[in-house]
């Protein structure tokens, strides 16, 4: 089975669970990230890493907390480009980082979000900011984590993942 076979059956399948206590599905919250993304003119690589952002939790076994970032980086590795994996490893950081550097993005958080910040080691220290803003795609992860925050509207209408396969087969093409 292909990789974007694989990701459609994980959308269909695990990503129709809620989201951690957001009104949306995760596959719901993925795809109005990456709808966002593609209305902003984001690159191909960041609509997909917005897209597959939080797939770590939709793998067998998903993670939560901060290790979903990791685990679903280093799945998505195995095909996709670091444009891709680097921003989705970094969501979560960004969300740390943007809490200590804008305090009302910090006061805007989701309930639930404001939760899972405690559990992803809170908010980031001076230290922590000034080695995340020299990491190699920090802009981009920052980028993903902006539209991540605003992806929880029930209300929404985003495209389906289907709308996203010949974006995500560019991507993988690309990095052949």
């Amino acid at each position: 089975m292909s990789p974007i076979e694989t990701i459609a059956e994980l959308f269909a399948g695990q990503g129709m669970q809620a989201y951690l206590g957001e009104p949306v599905s995760l596959a719901q919250h993925m795809l109005q990230a990456a709808a966002q993304a593609e209305q902003e003119g984001a690159p191909d690589t960041l609509i997909a890493a917005a897209l597959l952002h939080d797939l770590g939790h939709v793998l067998p076994d998903g993670a939560t907390g901060d290790h979903h970032a990791e685990r679903g980086a280093d799945w998505l590795a195995q095909w996709f480009p670091e444009s891709v994996t680097m921003p989705v490893r970094l969501h979560v950081e960004a969300k740390r980082y943007l809490c200590a550097t804008e305090p009302w993005y910090l006061a805007s958080l989701s309930r639930a979000s404001s939760q899972s910040l405690l559990v992803q080691g809170g908010v980031m220290t001076s230290r922590e900011v000034n080695a995340f803003k020299g990491l190699p795609y920090s802009q981009q992860a920052l980028a993903v984590r902006r539209w991540d925050e605003a992806a929880k509207n029930p209300a929404a209408s985003p495209p389906p993942f289907d709308h996203f396969r010949p974006l995500l087969e560019r991507v993988l093409s690309s990095s052949l």
